[in-house]
Order: C-alpha cells, then sequence, then structure tokens
C-alpha cells in the first residue's frame, strides 16, 4: 500500500536528509575522464588508471539526465559477466585494483561503474539516480556487449545493494546476486526499528523477496557501520539463498583482506557458471510450496502496512514503540520534522 497522505515536498525534503547520510562521494575525484585519440579509437579515457588493452571505459547516459563513467574489464575465459555496484566514500579510481583483480580470479568479465555525482559523473547522488545509474549500464551492457541477464551476476557492495537489488527485482533470469555488506534499508542503518516507512531509503527488506535466482550474502561479524543483522536477515528473506559466508572478525571495508572472501566467491562463480536450465527449473518446483505459503501470507499482511504524514513539529505515537528511535534520527541533523505515525502492522526479520 502507497504512502498516499505524504505531500511532495515533505517527502523530497526528508529524501535530501537521508541523501545526506547516504552518499559520501570522494573528494576531490581520485580520477579524471578525457576525449581519446589515435591509439584509443577515440573513445574517452580515464587519467590515472593503467592503461589496459582489455578494458572499455564508456559515458552512459542515464534517463534523469546524468553521464555515468563505466569500465567494462574483458576476460578471453569468462563465461559469466559481473555487474559490480560499489560503496560509499570510493570511485573507480580506488577500485580498478581490485576490480583487475576479481576479473582474474573469478575468470569473469566485469562491469564497474560510478553512481550520479562521484568519480567524474555528472548529476547528484540520490536513491533515484543510482537506479537510474545500474539500469543505464546493465542496457550498455546487453547494446555494446550483448550479456543477457541469464549470463549475469549482480554484486552489490555496502550501498551498492541497493540498485544491484532493484534491478535484481526486476530481472526474473538473472544468473546470480552477491550481497557484500548489505543493507536492510537506510533507515535500519540507523536505528533497529521493525516497519517500512515510507521515508526510508533502499528498503532492500522488500526487495530482496523478489528475487528470483540464488543470493549469496557475504558480511563481516564486526562490521561496525552495517550490523552482522543486516546480512543475516537478507539471507533469510532470500527466496533462493546460496551458503553465506560470514567473516569472523571481518569489518565493513576489509572483507577483500580474507583469503575466505575470494575462495568462497570463486565457489559461487564456479556453481553458477554450471547451472543449467533443467537444474534452475528443479528447484523452482522444489521450492514452489513455500513460495506459495509465503505469498498468502505476505497478502495477508498487506492491509497493514505503514502510512506516514510527513509534517514539521516533534511528536510522540502511542501506537509504535520505535518513535524515539526515528526522532533522534531527525535531531542528528538539527532539523525539526516530525513523523506522524499510523502504523497498523509489524514487519520483523
Amino acid at each position: 500500500m502507497g504512502c498516499r497522505s505524504c505531500s511532495c515536498c515533505c517527502c523530497c525534503s526528508v529524501s535530501d536528509l537521508a541523501a545526506k547520510f547516504a552518499f559520501f562521494p570522494p573528494d576531490p575525484p581520485t580520477y579524471r575522464i578525457k576525449p581519446g585519440h589515435g591509439s584509443d579509437g577515440g573513445k574517452v579515457v580515464i587519467t590515472g588508471i593503467p592503461r589496459d588493452s582489455f578494458t572499455d571505459v564508456h559515458l552512459v547516459e542515464t534517463k534523469r539526465g546524468s553521464k555515468i563513467v563505466a569500465v567494462y574489464l574483458r576476460n578471453p575465459y569468462a563465461r559469466l559477466t559481473v555487474l559490480y555496484s560499489h560503496g560509499n566514500a570510493a570511485d573507480l579510481g580506488q577500485l580498478y585494483d581490485l576490480f583487475v583483480q576479481l576479473r582474474l580470479n573469478l575468470r569473469v568479465n566485469l562491469m564497474g561503474y560510478d553512481y550520479s555525482g562521484y568519480g567524474a559523473s555528472t548529476g547528484k547522488p540520490s536513491e533515484s539516480n543510482t537506479y537510474a545509474d545500474i539500469e543505464a549500464v546493465y542496457q550498455c551492457l546487453e547494446t555494446e556487449y550483448g550479456v543477457s541477464q541469464e549470463d549475469l551476476i549482480l554484486y552489490g557492495q555496502s550501498v551498492g545493494s541497493g540498485p544491484t537489488l532493484h534491478l535484481a527485482a526486476c530481472l526474473p533470469r538473472l544468473r546470480g546476486v552477491v550481497l557484500h555488506s548489505a543493507i536492510l534499508s537506510g533507515l535500519r542503518v540507523l536505528c533497529r526499528v521493525k516497519v517500512t516507512f515510507c521515508f526510508d531509503i533502499y528498503k532492500n527488506i522488500n526487495k530482496i523477496q523478489k528475487v528470483k535466482c540464488p543470493v549469496l550474502v557475504i558480511h563481516g561479524t564486526e562490521d561496525e557501520v552495517v550490523n552482522w543483522f543486516h546480512g543475516n536477515g537478507l539471507w533469510k528473506l532470500a527466496r533462493e539463498p546460496y551458503e553465506p559466508l560470514w567473516i569472523k572478525g571481518g569489518g565493513h571495508c576489509n572483507l577483500e583482506l580474507y583469503p575466505d572472501y575470494i575462495r568462497h566467491l570463486c565457489k559461487f562463480i564456479h556453481e553458477m557458471e554450471n547451472i543449467t536450465t533443467q537444474i534452475r527449473l528443479k528447484k523452482i518446483r522444489q521450492t514452489l510450496p513455500h513460495l506459495l505459503k509465503a505469498n498468502s501470507t505476505n497478502i495477508a499482511k498487506s492491509s497493514n502496512r505503514c502510512c506516514c504524514r510527513i509534517g514539521f513539529r516533534w511528536y510522540t505515537c502511542d501506537n509504535h514503540s520505535s518513535t524515539l528511535c526515528i526522532a533522534s534520527f531527525f535531531r542528528r541533523d538539527g532539523v525539526g520534522s516530525v513523523v506522524h505515525c499510523c502504523y497498523g502492522g509489524n514487519e520483523q526479520v
């Protein structure tokens, strides 16, 4: 059920506030782009990154008007392609070495990109823009390289889990999804609410249930930025959960340094390469009774969703135990916004 009583201007104000918490692009960017010449075939090139004959650089225009920088790293032995959505406070210049290692160790083609407002991509960071960004990059993979969703694995790290699950929920024939230090939702990173509010961002807790392919979840047990319960919650909600990787002692930004990380990823990629249509159909038949039961439960709960009216004074709500936590979220930025809750249901993880 939508939040019909939310006014446009108020929702925009809350979204702008949420963006201040969610997006931290490196300033200044760690690379620049410039037009290519002669040997570059006239294509755009990135400065500050080693030249590689197996790497293409693209400027991709989105439906919201941003021009997104994307890099495509080819592996001549690859059977699958990974579309990588990175985390916060990083851009392609910082991630390029990691992309090269993943291309080699996983034996995949890899497409990475910078969100609007990150690196040399134009526009401003926002939830809606990141959705348009990943859609445009996926279309580039289809048109430029002939990549079909059946041969594609979506990889989302931290905030990148938002656009990853947005696209995954729209592609029913994906090969697989990897969620690395992922979030249940933006608000749940700040406090443990048990209901989804209309002003929350990246509502992965709802979208994960629409993903129809194997989902690998990787999370550090000592992650102080996005608590482990986010990864565990997403894994439990996945329709087809793959064996998760809980890295003991791992934090938020160092999981790639653990040997288990690349070992488990290699195992996942290898199994995804060997999945056939017959195996997928067999798994779907096995899980069908469970899915039908889950769908009937969701339908029963659909009339008890939360609807919120955004106002501009502090509040108390007698019906919802998490209001103090919500209020503290808005007080952090010194904004006197208020949420009047007409809460009528619960969504627990």
